[in-house]
């Protein structure tokens, strides 16, 4: 099905995200859609797929012109999309969510065994093997995704929209992912595809749409493209590497130590050292134990054992509270369940975790103080928004990852858990969150930096920790890590790596 959008304009409080956007996108073809958080990627999409109405404009499928006033119009219409970030109930079974826009019946009583076969069919399609009867909200970020693109597919859409679909897989999930896509374009599936990973553009798609600041900048074949070419359409600029360089030459004693820590059923005596000054990339394949370990060390599972010192003390961290009172803090993978309050404005999300300190006599909160911190932070961070009393709903994903960046830096931590800090964000942003990472280092801050992109890890870290089922079976340093290394001890193809285990 050919997809047409002609002078598509639409605007939110404040922000203008799309002007006068036009393009066509051919039938069976994988069409990249790329710019910078904020240009206006996803709100096109989601006007394709009948979440937004454009304000001005019009779309055409096969040349029919179409107006979507919902997702079910949408979807009538052969149109549907994976979000980025979830929308489904975290309180129905894997199988209830899976299932929602179509429930099997028998006379006036749901059919589960129906409703069961065709959750595991669904989820066949993604190679996601899991309880379709456990509750949605039980399953890791990755694994949620995967089960909305399975509903995504199962709907049987001629159009689809992937909104940054691999930003919380890991390599083997993302593979999957690519060859499932390939297989419903050889079905005649039209699919646009937005994503920052210049890799995959480069992996899957036939044509590229670049868009800048709402507005439509170039339409080429992929042959005609490279990634420089790419980030300099999107950004109007260069943008260069980031140098990590050395670790701090006088460490002093780890900021943390942990020996022998476990967590039932997520990870087993790991042992590790986060110094000061220093990056440690935390590795590992969509269900090694590398978020819960850093969700361990920040209070959020206290049933933990083993033994764990903060500055040489003996430490038992029972709450995040505690743990930021330790100086220990936590950027979370999922910025909008676990980051961020989404109906509250930049500043009340920027200090919301140092609201003690903000109060004075009677408990009244400085309220000068207060924008003052958000408003550095906003200009640091150089987050797109007109002030810091826009709320943070209204902006988007990376300008979104950016506040949960800022109220980081409000608590001033001496150890910082960095979970997936660049998902879902540009290229522009990226470097940003890159070079403040680094220089939150070299301040002499300790980071733990979890991520799915090996390539970031690579760049970033001083030393590597890599976790396979909830074991470290390799910690490699910065000198000797490559992607084959890593990636084989991640997977435990021992021909590809040669693990040095830690002490």
């Amino acid at each position: 099905m050919q997809v047409h959008f002609q002078n598509i304009s639409r605007s939110f409080p404040g922000v203008q995200a799309l002007s006068d956007v036009s393009f066509e996108v051919a039938s069976g073809a994988c069409h990249a859609l790329l710019g910078e958080n904020g240009a206006g990627k996803s709100t096109l999409g989601k006007i394709l797929a009948g979440l937004y109405r454009p304000e001005s404009g019009q779309i055409a499928l096969d040349g029919r012109p179409v107006q979507f006033h919902s997702p079910r119009e949408a979807m009538r219409a052969g149109v549907g999309i994976v979000h980025q970030e979830l929308v489904f109930c975290p309180d129905l079974s894997i199988a209830e969510n899976l299932c929602l826009h179509d429930l099997p019946s028998r006379g006036w009583w749901l059919d589960r065994a129906k409703l069961r076969d065709r959750a595991r069919t669904l989820l066949a399609r993604v190679r996601l093997d899991v309880d379709v009867d456990a509750r949605l909200g039980t399953l890791s970020l990755a694994q949620e995704q995967l089960v909305q693109i399975a509903a995504a597919v199962g709907l049987g859409a001629r159009v689809l929209v992937f909104d940054e679909p691999t930003s919380s897989l890991g390599r083997a999930e993302t593979d999957n992912l690519f060859q499932l896509i390939r297989a419903l374009q050889a079905e005649g599936t039209t699919i646009l595809y937005v994503s920052h990973r210049l890799e995959e553009i480069f992996a899957l798609c036939q044509t590229a749409t670049i868009l800048r600041d709402g507005r439509h900048v170039a339409t080429r074949p992929i042959g005609e493209l490279d990634p420089q070419g790419i980030v300099r359409l999107m950004v109007g600029r260069n943008v260069d590497a980031v140098d990590v360089g050395t670790p701090v030459q006088s460490m002093g004693p780890p900021r943390i130590r942990v020996r022998r820590l476990s967590l039932p059923g997520r990870f087993t005596n790991v042992n590790l050292e986060l110094r000061s000054g220093e990056i440690v990339g935390l590795a590992g394949l969509v269900g090694a134990g590398r978020t819960e370990l850093g969700e361990t060390l920040t209070g959020l599972h206290p049933d933990y054992t083993g033994e764990l010192e903060v500055d040489g003390n003996a430490i038992r961290i029972r709450s995040p509270r505690q743990a930021l009172k330790l100086g220990i803090g936590l950027i979370p993978e999922d910025r909008k369940r676990q980051g961020l309050v989404l109906g509250m404005s930049v500043r009340e999300n920027s200090t919301l975790s140092i609201l003690d300190r903000l109060r004075g006599w009677l408990g009244k909160l400085n309220r000068s103080q207060e924008f003052q911190i958000a408003e550095s932070a906003r200009q640091r961070l150089a987050i797109r928004t007109p002030d810091v009393e826009t709320v943070v709903s209204t902006l988007s994903g990376g300008n979104q990852q950016k506040v949960v960046f800022a109220r980081g830096l409000a608590t001033g931590c001496r150890v910082l858990v960095v979970d997936e800090p660049t998902r879902g964000v540009d290229v522009g942003a990226k470097r940003e969150i890159h070079e403040l990472i680094i220089a939150l280092a070299r301040d002499g801050t300790a980071i733990l930096l979890i991520s799915s992109d090996l390539p970031e890890l690579l760049a970033l870290s001083h030393r590597l920790v890599v976790l396979r089922r909830g074991r470290v079976v390799a910690e490699i340093p910065q000198s000797e890590a490559t992607e084959e290394r890593v990636a084989g001890a991640m997977t435990g193809v021992e021909s590809m790596a040669l693990t040095s285990m830690p002490t």
